[in-house]
């Protein structure tokens, strides 16, 4: 993967990016997506946050490499902190990171004023979607569109939000996703039968703990079978 051929995963994160977009990518892995969008002429404007030293470097390096430190601001900062007022940001990518950690630099965004709710969300969790879903209902943000796909034997999925109309969802859409689960692709099947057997497992586990954890076994059982009923 380059800047100029973006993993599918990647790729597909793009795609949701509005055309002229002023745009923050946070944890920007070497800035491949800002620089590959503006070479796309797809954005008018970026930052590249970094919170490690050793990758804002490299984002650096990459962003000087394809004659774009005019129209690219790579910056080392803990999550959100790297947008300041005078971007305009109006859209923010987050890819590659666990659902709990997105939550967390969303939250402090949210916390110090750096996102006020006008901008287009765009988030690739690797795990704990359901967690990511939750704030982002709290927060009364709608999801307006979901993508899951599958990538070197790994599944990956796609949330994109925005503040409209309130929708209220229920446990069930937030835990699978509520237009995954309209859709029910081939993708979204093979991960629920993945997920159905290392449930199946859990609860054998647990159910042979001298002291059985009532509330988790009740949770993983309304997993399995709301999975079944989808599965059906």
């Amino acid at each position: 993967m380059n800047e100029q051929e973006l993993s599918q995963r990647l790729a597909r994160v793009g795609a949701y990016v509005p055309q002229d977009a002023r745009l923050a990518d946070i944890g920007s892995d070497h800035a491949y997506l800002p620089v590959a969008l503006m070479l796309q002429r797809q954005i008018s404007f970026a930052v590249a946050g970094e919170v490690v030293q050793g990758p804002f470097e490299s984002a650096e390096k990459q962003v000087r490499k394809s004659g774009l430190s005019d129209r690219i601001e790579v910056r080392l900062a803990d999550g959100l902190e790297a947008i300041q007022t005078t971007d305009q940001i109006n859209t923010v990518t987050i890819a590659g990171m666990g659902g709990t950690l997105i939550r967390a630099i969303l939250e402090s965004g949210k916390q110090q004023q750096r996102i006020d709710g006008t901008e287009r969300l765009v988030l690739q969790p690797n795990v704990g979607e359901k967690t990511l879903r939750e704030w982002l209902f709290q927060n009364e943000y709608t999801i307006i569109a979901e993508e899951i796909l599958e990538e070197n034997n790994k599944i990956y999925e796609i949330l994109v939000a925005e503040k409209q109309d309130q929708v209220d969802y229920s446990q069930k859409e937030l835990f699978f996703g509520p237009l995954l689960l309209q859709e029910k692709s081939k993708v979204f099947l093979a991960k629920w039968r993945r997920e159905l057997k290392a449930r199946e497992y859990v609860l054998q586990q647990l159910e042979k703990a001298e002291e059985k954890p009532v509330e988790k076994i009740e949770e993983i059982q309304t997993q399995i079978e709301w999975i079944k009923e989808v599965l059906a």
